[in-house]
């Protein structure tokens, strides 16, 4: 079938992007599902640092892509062996698929799946097939979903099916800022009652991470930024105390649980600061792979302190995004205040700029039955 998507042509073309225009919306052959596989109708997809990270050269991938991996949709094919989903259904898509048999996957969400990393580097589906063509060429998939376009042919795996009551743009952004951010304190902090959780970076993931401290009810909820604009969000978000990175060192702020969502070497080095003896330092973010940071070593020894990653929430995307669709149905967890726009197809090079920038939480491309070419 003919698709519209969003496919980067070249990694690290200058900024701004609207002038340099390193994606293109372009026509594209999708194949049908295979073994395992569904076609969904992408109703709304989330813009992420992970999208941007690709653009800017970041995290290098091939090219040309079809880039977008926090996104949900509508089954409207099921191809054969998938027989636990219908069509209709919708469907949030996780970017990081499990499949379920290597060493990775037996660690319950601590490690990544060794196929689905490796399925993700060579930029094709968990099978290692590829499903997207242009003018008779290969067009890689990003991280299995490929979520900026009318439609995706995915991996069974690779999505979680969810009531239909919850809202396409609320689903698109549990599959990343929340899984992410939230598994960050869920799965990895594990705050108990009394503790404070703090957030250091703002962004889409950061304040998943800020929702999901306050959704518990279990402490103090902190959140850091440079940004003046995003310690108001936080504050309407429900965090109880704000500061810049200037104020924590000034007032000597700390915290049992920190979370280091902001994906560079000074806002690491500010949460490791601000762990608490005896406490944990999350790090979620990504930053390039060339960027390094100064610690004290002694201070981890003295202070019994841990750091830990935990990449996409160290979570089981079955296990967890029903618990998230639960939190948010209870009134707990307001995924909709994350969402900053919602911006159309056409507007892609331009939202990379403002999210560069610093701008928006999470900008989410709607589209509709009449965006599709058919």
């Amino acid at each position: 079938m003919k698709i519209r998507g969003a496919v980067l042509e070249e990694i690290g073309r200058p900024r701004p992007f609207a002038e340099s225009t390193p994606i293109s919306i372009s026509e594209l052959d999708l194949d049908g599902p295979g073994r395992g596989e569904l076609l969904v109708r992408i109703e709304a997809a989330g813009l992420c640092h992970s999208d941007l990270s690709v653009v800017d050269g970041n995290r290098v991938r091939p090219v040309p892509m079809l880039l977008g991996h926090e996104a949900a949709g509508i089954v409207e094919q099921l191809g054969d062996g998938v027989d636990d989903l219908e069509i209709g259904d919708r469907v949030v898509m996780t970017f990081l698929p499990r499949c379920g048999e290597c060493a990775g996957c037996a660690t319950d969400g601590r490690l990544p799946c060794e196929t689905g990393t490796t399925a993700n580097n060579d930029g094709t589906l968990l099978d290692g097939g590829m499903r997207l063509h242009r003018n008779g060429n290969d067009v890689n998939h990003h991280l299995g979903v490929s979520g900026f376009a009318t439609h995706a042919v995915v991996n069974r795996k690779s999505v979680v099916a969810v009531p239909a009551d919850v809202p396409a743009d609320v689903a698109a952004v549990l599959g990343c800022a929340v899984l992410t951010g939230g598994g960050a304190v869920l799965n990895a902090g594990k705050p108990e009652q009394g503790d404070a959780v703090m957030v250091v970076g703002l962004g889409g993931v950061g304040m998943a991470a800020v929702l999901t401290a306050v959704s518990l009810g279990l402490g103090e909820v902190i959140g850091v930024d440079a940004v003046p604009e995003k310690l108001a969000t936080a504050r309407e978000l429900g965090a109880t105390a704000v500061y810049t990175p200037a104020e924590l060192v000034e007032k000597g702020i700390s915290a049992p649980v920190v979370i280091e969502a902001a994906g560079n070497a000074r806002a690491f080095e500010t949460a490791v600061a601000a762990t608490a003896p005896g406490g944990i330092m999350v790090t979620v973010g990504l930053p390039s792979p060339d960027a390094r940071a100064q610690i004290a070593p002694l201070g981890l020894v003295a202070g019994a302190r841990t750091i830990t990653g935990s990449y996409l929430g160290s979570a089981v995307p079955e296990r967890d995004i029903p618990k998230y669709v639960e939190l948010w149905r209870d009134g707990k967890l307001p995924v909709e205040k994350l969402i900053s726009s919602r911006i159309g197809l056409d507007q892609v090079n331009e939202a990379m700029d403002a999210l560069s920038d610093g701008l928006a939480l999470r900008q989410v491309i709607v589209f509709d039955e009449s965006d599709g070419t058919g």
